[in-house]
């Protein structure tokens, strides 16, 4: 689609400040990698990944993705009652509802006539989110609007090493399934 009155104006992120290497994640799993006789250094040989970033413990998707969210707004002197669409665009989520929009609305101190909604698909997103943004402005049904993502990675991670450790029947062909679980990492971009 070619857009006449859309520009992406400011892009902003937020690091957790917790890291979690590919290497940790071995050590953590060493009875397993024993076990099987795999190579230490596989996880990251395998997926190119050396390290991801985690929140601290109980950090919400709505938390991260409202530092994304504070960084582009300061960055951009944006006044944020002047925003008038918000987009989620994460897989996690801070509950099934209400929307995690309304938590990120909430902490960036929005206008209460803000639209706002979740989208979510994967990977995609947040790509999907700017799209349907700009469909938006360009329609002329707003004049600007924020798209935001906060994913947290920390229980998936947690629950995969727990349960490939407790899994005593796994062999290197049924662990497979698991591994990109352990890839994920947490973040937010505005």
């Amino acid at each position: 689609m070619h857009y006449t009155k859309v520009c992406l104006h400011t892009f902003g992120y937020e690091l957790p400040p917790r890291v979690l290497s590919s290497d940790m994640i071995e050590e953590r799993l060493a009875p397993l990698y024993d076990r099987l006789k795999l190579p230490a250094g596989r996880l990251e040989l395998m997926s190119g990944i050396k390290e991801r970033r985690l929140w601290e413990p109980g950090t919400r998707p709505s938390q991260g993705a409202a530092l994304a969210g504070k960084n582009v707004i300061e960055k951009a002197g944006l006044d944020p009652e002047a925003i008038e669409c918000l987009i989620f665009t994460s897989v996690s989520r801070d509950m099934m509802e209400p929307a995690t929009a309304s938590f990120v609305h909430n902490q960036l101190d929005l206008s209460e006539d803000c639209l706002l909604y979740d989208l979510s698909n994967a990977c995609l997103g947040f790509l999907d989110g700017m799209v349907m943004l700009a469909n938006m402005i360009e329609l002329g049904q707003v004049q600007n609007g924020l798209v935001v993502a906060g994913e947290t990675a920390e229980e998936l991670v947690e629950s995969t090493i727990q349960a490939l450790l407790d899994d005593e029947s796994l062999t290197r062909k049924k662990i497979k399934p698991a591994f990109a679980s352990l890839t994920i990492g947490s973040g937010s971009v505005a």
